[in-house]
């Protein structure tokens, strides 16, 4: 399972240790500060448990990536996106190191699912979350339940 991890700027090598500890990760850094790739062999469930159980001090967020693509293709690949009849969902960008506006992507992206599945979009409490981190030239694409998210404190 691919994922992406957020810590504050600095302290990524304290991160990658508690992802490596945590869930057996390979974790590298961007040249984003403070955003780090990952994989484990670990499934989805069971690694964002280790890691919301993990204490950690230096990790933001971890969030688990379906598909990486190109980000001209991404359009394309979130048609492919099915999500169960009548759940509402929301769409979440991130963009960094790309010239691409989070909200107008968030409503093209929005559009383009709420028309091939005919789902509810609720932007306050979603059922599924379709998260889209753009780093540069390529885009992981995430289909989450809200509780998959994982947000922690960095401590000092």
């Amino acid at each position: 399972m691919k994922f992406i991890a957020t810590c504050p700027p600095g302290r990524e090598g304290d991160a990658m240790l508690e992802l490596e500890w945590a869930i057996n990760a390979r974790v590298r850094r961007t040249k984003w500060g403070g955003v780090l790739l990952g994989e484990t062999n670990l499934e989805r469930d069971e690694a964002v448990r280790k890691v919301r159980e993990f204490e950690t001090f230096s990790l933001q967020s971890f969030i688990p990536i379906d598909d990486v693509v190109d980000l001209e293709d991404l359009e394309e690949k979130v048609k492919e996106i099915r999500l169960p009849p009548g759940k509402s969902f929301a769409v979440r960008v991130k963009v960094r190191g790309a010239k691409v506006g989070e909200k107008s992507l968030e409503r093209k992206l929005g559009g383009i699912i709420k028309a091939v599945n005919g789902n509810p979009v609720n932007l306050e409490r979603p059922d599924v979350i379709i998260m889209v981190n753009v780093l540069g030239k390529k885009a992981g694409i995430s289909v989450l339940r809200p509780e998959e998210i994982v947000k922690k404190e960095a401590r000092d």
